[in-house]
């Protein structure tokens, strides 16, 4: 009995033991108070500067002359710049003020020495400046998702260190008697990364290797810093906010223990099956695929796992600002997940490879899943750190739907779009010039670039609110947690 009632304590962060005062926990938060904010508030630059490099480039997919003049801005140079942004700038600053808010309350522990995570932090967004400064200089590496010259990486490998090395250093001075869920994920992501990033740049950049297995490590970093540093980040989130909020246990443990590991399995070997029909050894090609129907599994029982939490709750999407995005967030990993083992489909990725298909499923991943996840842990964050309720709901509610049905209509319009692209392009019966192909996704790229449009008011509502939060003043007295409207009975959570 003692086991059991062990193992469902370890999955309800929403209820907290006895002992664990409202006091304890206002003083973990004051400790992680300025560290985190400063890695949201480079989290909410970056985002911005990487939304304007997104939409100058899609701009430049329909009206190829737009901003022609300058060598600065050419659609090669522009589209690397957005993505290095958002995924070392925004996503990255995002995850580790996340990571360590939610280590620390896990675990029970005060931060301890701050100052080392504002150096690491200065590290971090330092080389993230030199390597987009690199970039739209001409120097890019063209490696995917490690495009950052040379000379700005090392500030990013001390940088990880630091931030690493002190999450792990929090976790293990914790006070908790239990390690939660969420606790697996974020102490798998802090140690999977360093793993990726230092074998990628060894192997690609400063030792290069020779031939195909350039493109399998390639595509072996790439996939898998989505899957094994961002996706435990925003999953250990979900784990968190989803009972945090509702106020009741995550469903099953034994789901979690077999969702969590199934993941770490699986997904290292999955990124293979991006290079189907390519010129590297059929039997890798083949454990790819594999590999991507075998994470059919996690994904499924992680659903499984969230909905049954959100059952006989799905009246509180109508009122809580962090669970609207964390439950987005969380249908889209389901989805995005599904539709990536779907493409291992030897046949599907005839069509799909090399077309707009394969954008709009890096959009769902990174974009309706992570991002809105990380959106929703923000709403919870600030107020605790600050003390101070999020000054509009009406900011959030436009950020949410701006947000939500832009990501929709994006990832529509483009795998629409290259699905049909796909499909022309094999018609070898009836070929057509391929400027014609090109000339057909045209509406569909113009669909994109509104959609664009869309997200971009949502960033500006989310980056304005923050901002506004961050200087009002703090009430003398305590108030009720910002509501898209009032519940009729609210317990106010900390």
């Amino acid at each position: 009995m003692a086991n059991a009632s062990s193992l469902a304590a370890s999955l309800a962060p929403g209820t907290l033991p006895d002992e664990v005062k409202r006091a304890e926990l206002s003083e973990i938060d004051a400790s992680t108070k300025a560290p985190a904010l400063f890695f949201l508030i480079s989290a909410v630059l970056w985002l911005l500067v990487g939304t304007a490099f997104a939409l100058i480039a899609s701009f430049k997919m329909h009206s190829p002359n737009f901003l022609g003049d300058s060598e600065w801005l050419t659609f090669g140079r522009v589209r690397t710049a957005h993505l290095n942004a958002v995924i070392y700038g925004w996503s990255v600053n995002a995850s580790f003020a996340v990571a360590f808010w939610l280590m620390a309350r896990l675990s029970r522990s005060v931060l301890r020495h701050p100052m080392i995570l504002f150096i690491a932090g200065a590290a971090w967004n330092i080389g993230v400046t030199i390597g987009l400064i690199g970039i739209l200089a001409g120097d890019s590496t063209s490696i995917e998702w490690l495009e950052f010259p040379a000379y700005a990486t090392p500030l990013l490998f001390v940088a990880y260190a630091l931030v690493g090395a002190w999450a792990v250093i929090t976790f293990r001075f914790g006070k908790s008697k239990h390690i939660y869920v969420s606790q697996w994920y974020i102490l798998a992501a802090l140690f999977w990364f360093p793993w990726l990033y230092s074998i990628a740049q060894i192997m690609l950049i400063f030792e290069p290797a020779r031939g195909t297995v350039q493109a399998l490590v390639n595509w072996w970093f790439a996939h898998n810093v989505l899957g094994l540093w961002f996706t435990p980040i925003a999953l250990g989130a979900v784990y968190y906010f989803l009972p945090k909020v509702l106020g009741r246990p995550i469903h099953s443990y034994y789901l979690s223990v077999l969702g969590f590991w199934s993941l770490a399995f699986f997904y290292n070997w999955a990124g293979v099956h991006h290079l189907i029909g390519g010129p590297v050894p059929a039997w890798v090609q083949t454990a790819g695929i594999a590999a991507s129907f075998m994470m059919v599994v996690p994904v499924v029982v992680v659903a499984i796992n969230h909905h049954m939490t959100m059952v006989g709750r799905f009246n509180a999407l109508r009122y809580s600002p962090t669970l609207r995005f964390i439950v987005f967030g969380a249908v889209s990993y389901t989805l995005a997940s599904l539709q990536g083992s779907s493409m291992a489909i030897r046949s599907w990725a005839e069509v799909t490879h090399f077309t707009h298909y394969t954008v709009a499923h890096a959009h769902l991943g990174m974009y309706a899943f992570f991002t809105m996840v990380m959106f929703g842990s923000i709403y919870y964050i600030m107020p605790r750190l600050m003390l101070k309720e999020w000054p509009s709901a009406t900011l959030i509610s436009a950020h949410f739907w701006t947000t939500a049905i832009g990501v929709i209509v994006y990832v529509l319009a483009l795998s629409i779009a290259g699905v049909r692209q796909g499909l022309e392009m094999n018609d070898a019966e009836h070929y057509p010039i391929f400027l014609q192909i090109v000339e057909m996704t045209k509406n569909y790229l113009f669909t994109r670039s509104l959609a664009g449009v869309l997200m971009t008011i949502g960033h500006i509502a989310f980056a304005v609110n923050f901002t506004w939060m961050l200087l009002k003043a703090r009430p003398a007295q305590s108030t009720v947690p910002t509501m898209f409207r009032t519940p009729p009975a609210m317990e106010v959570t900390r």
